[in-house]
This record gives structure tokens, C-alpha cells and sequence, in this order.
């Protein structure tokens, strides 16, 4: 079966997930027709998302001249193509920048992912967030708050210490959840960057998978210590590395390493970072199936009946958040997921030369 066979047929929740992407994502059917587009989607290429179900792609203008070929090619080789670098302009004359990704389905819909480059998207009135997303954010909010003041109780009153530790980390991701559905209600651009020490973002990964898994599971470390710090979202980061732990457990890992490394001058993207932060999640589970290789990143591919096909997704738009690169190597007992993440220089602000 296909990676992107389950498209048509995709359960609402997954395209109430996919709303919260930065990148725009778009299902068009044989006809070339919009069946669903994400806000992002419906604000880079200036169309209401009212409207976006049964446009036809024709009524993207000059979005439409760039994507038609692209789309035409990957049908007829049944491929998956991806474009770096494309300038669009849209309806609005707005000049974009992106990475375009579109991947066909054997019913004849492609799926389009759209990643801008650089800068703020320039919207004179920004789209909301569908109803259906603030509503599933403000029903998870009013829960979420118990939980966290019945962890906070839990953690004063229990004399064990790793059941008090437990309760601790019950409290810290209440917070982290708070932030994420408050990041939905009110989307506010690109996160904050801040320093930070990527070593810690990997141990409270690592405490999570821990608590969350079987105890036969073996959790390896291997940090250098000399990594200096870097700038970075720490919420998001660490969801980035859940994502890619989460996705070696159900690979049937029973090993997963977290090991981090320096590398200088390295190439990300077409520039070259000086000083890189290099974070490896090894794995020796089943490894990533042939037939999902060149699709791996994309939304809704998901080697899981029940996945959603997001978790990739999302980890890519956050390394790109920090101006960093993911990537992977796969084979049966050994995967190796490599996030890149450049590293300022002291005195010049930015990694980049």
C-alpha cells in the first residue's frame, strides 16, 4: 500500500492536527480540485478557507503556473518531487520564496506541502485557526489545568522520592501542553529563540520516554561535553526529539540512543554553518520501509494504520524554525535520525558564513 493511500479516506481529526503547521499543506483530488487546504496553506496563496474546499487550482493564479507542471510530472512517474528555492507570487502580488514538496496517491490526488523561506508570511488580515482546533485547544486547556494542581498536590504529599520525581515530571509537561494550546488560541509568528543547552532538552526527552515505555527498554547516552550552548525553542526542540524517540518505539525498538557531537563548517540547506550542534536518535528497531523512504516527511504518511503521519512533519518544520536540518539512515537493527542545529559564534550573532 501506498504512504499516501490513507488520503482520501483521512479521518477529520488528522486534518484538525494538520491546522496547526506553519507549512501549507494541500490535498487536491484527480480533477484538480482543493478537498482540504490548512490555514497556512490558505494564507501563503491568499484564499479564504471558506472557499479553499472545491477551488479549483486554477483560482491560486500564478500558484497555480508553478504548481500545475510540477503536479503533471509527479502523476505521470507516480513519484514524489521536490522543488528548493521556487518563487511564487501570489494573487495579492506578494513574492514567495519555498520549498515545495508533492506527493501523488494511487487515486490520483497529490498531496502539496509548501515551506516558505525566510521572513514573515505578510498577511494584511491573518487568518484564525479553524473552530474546530480553538475548540479542541480550549477543551484540553480546562482539564489540563487540574492536572497539573493535582500533580502539584501529588508532589508535596508523597514521601517517595521517585514517585515525588514523577509527579514533577507530570507538572512540567502540564506546563509544556498549556503553552502549546495557548500557542494555538493566539498564533503569534515564529517562537522565541532563546539559549539553551541542547543536552538538557535530550535528558528530559529521555525522562519521558522512560516514564512511558517498557522497562525493558534501554535508553543510551552519549554527549560531548564541549557542545556549547545554542539558540532555541526548548518546548519545541523537545518535541521534536519525543517525536523522533516515540517513532523508534513503535519501529518495536528495544534500544534507542541520544548521542550529541560538534561539527564545523557544515552545509545546511545552501549555507554553510561554521559551528553545528549534531544530535543523533539511533534506534535498532525494524528500520523505515522501503516504500515510505521518499516520503517519509511529508504529512500524513504514516507506516501505522492508526498514525497520523505528523510527527516527522512537525519535527522537520521545527528544525527549519531554528535554521537547522533533519535527516536520517535506515536499515533493519540500525536508524539513526541526525538533527543539525548551527550554533552562533560569539561576536557574530549567527552561525552562518
Amino acid at each position: 500500500m501506498s504512504a499516501l493511500s490513507p488520503l482520501p479516506t483521512a479521518p477529520a481529526r488528522i486534518f484538525e492536527i494538520a491546522d496547526q503547521l506553519e507549512t501549507g499543506v494541500a490535498v487536491l483530488d484527480r480533477d484538480d480540485v482543493l478537498t482540504y487546504a490548512n490555514p497556512a496553506f490558505c494564507e501563503l496563496f491568499a484564499v479564504s478557507p471558506s472557499r479553499s474546499r472545491s477551488l479549483p487550482l486554477g483560482a491560486l493564479g500564478e500558484g497555480a503556473r508553478v504548481l500545475a507542471p510540477l503536479i503533471e510530472r509527479v502523476r505521470l512517474g507516480a513519484e514524489t518531487l521536490h522543488r528548493r528555492d521556487q518563487r511564487i507570487e501570489t494573487r495579492t502580488e506578494r513574492i514567495l520564496h519555498a520549498d515545495i514538496t508533492i506527493g501523488a496517491a494511487p487515486d490520483g490526488s497529490v498531496l502539496i506541502e509548501v515551506h516558505q523561506l525566510g521572513g514573515e508570511i505578510d498577511a494584511a488580515a491573518p487568518l484564525s485557526l479553524s473552530e474546530s482546533l480553538r475548540g479542541l485547544a480550549h477543551e484540553v486547556k480546562n482539564p489540563l489545568a487540574g492536572v497539573h494542581g493535582a500533580a502539584q498536590l501529588l508532589a508535596r504529599r508523597v514521601a517517595d522520592a521517585e514517585l515525588a520525581r514523577l509527579a514533577d515530571l507530570i507538572v512540567t509537561e502540564a506546563d509544556r501542553l498549556a503553552a502549546l494550546t495557548n500557542r494555538l488560541l493566539e498564533p503569534g509568528g515564529k517562537p522565541h529563540l532563546a539559549a539553551l543547552n541542547l543536552h538538557v532538552v535530550a535528558e528530559r526527552a529521555r525522562a519521558l520516554i522512560a516514564a512511558e515505555a517498557e522497562p525493558e527498554l534501554h535508553l543510551d547516552r552519549d554527549y560531548d561535553p564541549s557542545l556549547p550552548l545554542l539558540r532555541g525553542h526548548g518546548d519545541r526542540l523537545l518535541q521534536l526529539v519525543l517525536n523522533l524517540m516515540r517513532n523508534a518505539l513503535q519501529a518495536g525498538a528495544s534500544r534507542i540512543g541520544l548521542r550529541t557531537r560538534v561539527e564545523h563548517n557544515v552545509l545546511i540547506g545552501e549555507k554553510v554553518s561554521r559551528l553545528v550542534a549534531r544530535l543523533d536518535v539511533i534506534d535498532d528497531g525494524r528500520g523505515v520501509p522501503e516504500e515510505m523512504r521518499d516520503t517519509l516527511f511529508l504529512p500524513f504518511v504514516s507506516g501505522r494504520s492508526k498514525g497520523t503521519g505528523l510527527g516527522l512533519a512537525l519535527a522537520q518544520e521545527i528544525a527549519a524554525e531554528h535554521g537547522g536540518a533533519l535527516s536520517y539512515r535506515s536499515r533493519p537493527g540500525n536508524t539513526v535520525f541526525t538533527l543539525l542545529l548551527p550554533i552562533a559564534l560569539p561576536g557574530r550573532g549567527e552561525a552562518h558564513g
